[in-house]
């Protein structure tokens, strides 16, 4: 027999020990019924201590199944993966368990009657009603913000990313940064303090451009970050044909970056559209309809919400059109982001094959 015909039969000694595919599932199980009969025997009562003793449980018994079979080095990698899982889960329960209150109870009042009706003159304590006069608002509030925040955005954006220079950029920047963490309220009181000087009632607009205040920096970030990943190949060769720069930026720079430009956009317009603090100082509510948000007091969603909480006096028929109103609001949010999606893939550059 030659030598390799002998070499060929031998084991294979760089091939180290791993566990099969199943072993993650049966150490969540475990640790889960581990933890469940735990918590048990320690009288605890609560869901959320049963999940933390279980995952507590499955990262210590990940680390001693791998540092057994595989060794110490995988075994490490694993506590790692599982802690990236925990921390999943831990961060989407909650969410989980939040849409899920949100639909079970907003589901009993939401139908059409609901979205088509006002409150009008029904007390907030009686049951009917809906909110046809606060999802109005909101459209019209939420649509002259992203109107007024979302081109002012994109375009300091532009600015800083393709033209900014000096000091007058790092001041636009810092105030940027300032911005950003603005708390709603100070917006709020900005523009009510315009008001007061000017002796001006509450009306839609004032809560638009206080909305718009909250929505610009969140844009210029987005949108500046989004602008630095368009290639700097691709305005080189723009520039070399003679295409003058601001062409270059309107026909190359931005159809290449506006899909994350658009997603941008739409995570501002999710952030305001749930701003109750700029709406109650300046819009004030309204239980009628007002279609003009230039001329009297308007109601919007957050606002209908904290208000039917607020005066409800333990009625459930409040509590019910404040759960479905907030449903309605997700609802919205929701569908902002599909379309957004659905304009970012739309216009996304056609790539070749």
């Amino acid at each position: 027999m030659s030598t390799a015909a002998v070499t060929d039969k031998r084991p294979s000694t760089l091939r180290a020990a791993s566990l099969p595919g199943w072993t993650p599932w049966a150490i969540a199980a475990g640790s889960l019924a581990l933890g469940i009969g735990i918590s048990a025997a320690a009288g605890l009562h609560s869901q959320i201590q049963w999940g933390l003793i279980a995952a507590v449980l499955f990262v210590l018994g990940t680390y001693a199944v791998a540092a057994r079979v595989e060794g110490r080095r995988q075994a490490r990698d694993r506590v790692a993966t599982s802690l990236v899982w925990v921390a999943f889960l831990v961060a989407v329960v909650p969410l989980v368990s939040l849409i899920w209150v949100t639909v079970a109870r907003g589901a009993k009042v939401l139908d059409v009657y609901f979205l088509t009706h006002s409150m009008g003159v029904v007390a907030d304590t009686e049951p009917g009603g809906g909110i046809y006069h606060a999802l109005i608002g909101s459209l019209e509030q939420v649509g002259l913000a992203t109107l007024i925040g979302a081109p002012v955005g994109v375009l300091t954006a532009i600015y800083l990313v393709e033209y900014g220079r000096g000091r007058l950029a790092k001041a636009v920047t810092f105030f940027v940064d300032v911005m950003t963490g603005i708390p709603s309220i100070v917006a709020g009181l900005f523009i009510l303090s315009l008001m007061l000087i000017f002796e001006m009632q509450p009306f839609g607009f004032a809560g638009s451009l206080a909305l718009a205040i909250l929505m610009m920096p969140v844009v210029v970030r987005s949108t500046e970050e989004m602008l630095k990943l368009v290639p700097n190949e691709l305005r080189e060769a723009s520039l070399a044909l003679g295409v003058p720069k601001w062409r270059t930026i309107l026909k190359v720079v931005l159809p290449t970056s506006i899909g994350g430009i658009t997603t941008g956009v739409m995570l501002a317009v999710a952030r305001i559209a749930g701003e109750t603090a700029p709406v109650l100082l300046l819009v004030f509510g309204n239980p009628f309809i007002n279609n003009n948000p230039f001329e009297g007091a308007q109601a919007s969603l957050p606002l209908y919400i904290y208000q039917q909480f607020a005066n409800s006096a333990g009625s459930g028929a409040a509590y019910d059109r404040a759960w479905a109103a907030s449903l309605t609001l997700i609802a919205f949010v929701m569908i902002l982001n599909l379309v957004a999606r659905g304009i970012a893939r739309w216009k996304a550059p056609k790539t070749g094959r």
